[in-house]
């Protein structure tokens, strides 16, 4: 990163809605404050919070700082740090069932847009229920807050709608009061320093692009798998379930990463290009074939880390006969010339027997083996094993001969981490994305077509398992790997899912 002179940002005024709610104190307040305390920061900005809680500035500052204590990365707030942080620090309430309360908010923006100058930049950030997105977009447009199409950006938190129907919907709302260029819609996997290392790894080496295709790969596994069950989300989730809430937007955007063509440029609209070709080219699901290629699961109790854990159906305000999965399991095909016939297994599960983000690539086997068995008694292919977390690396398995007079060969890993590659931290998710949106650049979030692409792929597979009740719920217990149906999955083409060994856990 480079410091706010050198990016020479414009006076800013970040506007969150959902001011009070657990995405700004857990995200992104302490965001703001890092970038702030790291010299990210325009040298004038302003954090504009609203919420229905009647607040005063005061109240609001101090909330925000226990905050950022308890969750930013950067441990406890410096005191004169904060302080100057929380100079720029306003709260005005806003409650869309008395929208004259938008007027209060428009006087604040314009207060500070007289005080920064004319190049001042306006971003409203959604960190609101989604029922409210729409009706947010409506105000603003209704109070005449979003008019500078060069200095108004909004930004959209996922679930970018519910399903595919509902997706179109809000594309069209938002293109009636904003361009494409203001719209930011947020995934904050895109900002995983791991998965931006993605395209360095790839586009920046010529080692590894002449193998990335069906002659030197066998199968890719994406997998985001947690220990965690739904916790106090079960009133979300039920409506979500592991297919909206992971494998529509987080997964599918790795897949776009591993999957996507080299890039004419780097740049915004290239780079979303390539992604939505990838999208586009995934074989489309058929009710016969969804039954063949997707697992779902739902856990069931159990213990984990010698507690006893309730079943999804018993968790707080989950259905007791849902039908919601907690777990899903797809093979998917993109019918390309790089990739036919290659699978990518996506996997992503709750209640699962660890918490890790893994991309690993299987290459093809050598095309003959010239060691004897007991030479070769540990041969394994190669593979590369890209850890988004818990911890960040690359990790390259190959094979090597063994220490010794005998010729025994075992595989080995070459390894490139964070923690001992380099000494500072790297930023959180939230604050590259924050940062990319005051620059007005577009790189890792969605575009339109995008999300559309998305939903229209995964929406048969949501169909069939929406209109017909799992017999079997649950089918698996806590602290497991998920049903053996994706085991299953997996097994018939003669794969077996990757899995982090246990010490690299911690």
């Amino acid at each position: 990163m480079k410091s706010s002179t050198a990016l020479n940002l414009n006076p800013t005024i970040f506007v969150i809605f959902g001011g009070t709610g657990d995405l700004n104190k857990r995200k992104l307040a302490p965001a703001l404050y890092n970038l702030f305390t790291e010299g990210y920061m325009p040298k004038k900005f302003a954090v504009i919070g609203t919420g229905r809680t009647e607040f005063i500035d005061q109240t609001f500052k101090e909330e925000l700082k226990d905050a950022v204590n308890e969750f930013s990365r950067s441990g406890k707030v410096d005191k004169e740090k904060w302080d100057d942080f929380a100079k720029t620090i306003h709260y005005t309430p806003t409650d869309f069932t008395k929208p004259k309360t938008f007027e209060t908010l428009k006087s604040a923006v314009e207060k500070y847009q007289k005080e920064f100058g004319k190049e001042t930049q306006v971003i409203y950030y959604l960190a609101v229920a989604p029922k409210f997105f729409s009706m947010t977009a409506e105000y603003l447009h209704k109070y005449k807050l979003t008019q500078d199409e060069d200095n108004s950006r909004i930004v959209v938190e996922k679930p970018f709608g519910h399903n595919l129907e509902s997706a179109k919907e809000l594309n069209k709302l938002l293109g009636c009061i904003f361009t494409e260029k203001q719209i930011y819609r947020i995934d904050h996997y895109l900002g995983k320093e791991t998965v931006q290392n993605m395209m360095a790894f790839r586009f920046a080496n010529a080692l590894f692009e002449p193998l990335w295709n069906r002659s030197y790969i066998d199968h890719v596994q994406i997998s985001v798998t947690e220990q965690l069950g739904v916790e106090d989300r079960g009133g979300y989730y039920e409506g979500a379930g592991a297919l909206r809430d992971m494998i529509q937007n987080h997964l599918l955007q790795l897949l776009c990463l591993v999957g996507m063509e080299v890039p004419i440029k780097f740049e915004a609209d290239e780079l979303r290009d390539r992604k939505v070709e990838v999208l586009k080219a995934i074989r489309p699901f058929s009710a016969e074939n969804v039954r063949f290629n997707a697992v779902r699961g739902q856990y069931g109790k159990g213990w984990v880390e010698g507690k006893e854990v309730p079943s999804y159906r018993h968790e707080t305000s989950v259905d007791e006969h849902s039908n919601t999965e907690t777990f899903a399991a797809i093979k998917f095909y993109i019918d390309n010339w790089r990739w036919q016939n290659v699978p990518f297994y996506l996997r992503t599960g709750k209640r699962l027997n660890q918490t890790s983000s893994l991309i690993t690539i299987q290459f093809r086997d050598v095309p003959h083996q010239i060691f004897d068995a007991d030479v070769a008694e540990n041969w394994q292919q190669n593979r590369l094993i890209i850890s988004i977390q818990p911890e960040m690396s690359i990790r390259m398995q190959m094979q090597a001969k063994r220490p010794g007079v005998d010729m025994v060969l075992n595989p080995v890993d070459m390894v490139f981490d964070y923690k001992g590659t380099y000494e500072t931290d790297t930023p959180e998710a939230y604050e590259t994305l924050l940062l990319d949106v005051m620059m007005g650049d577009q790189t890792l979030f969605m575009r339109g077509d995008q999300v559309e692409a998305a939903w229209e792929l995964v929406m048969p597979i949501l169909n069939a398992w929406e209109s017909k009740q799992s017999i079997n719920f649950p089918n698996y217990p806590a602290d497991s790997w998920g049903p053996e149906e994706a085991e299953a999955l997996i097994a018939r083409d003669g794969f077996h899912w990757y899995n982090l060994p246990l010490k690299e856990q911690k």
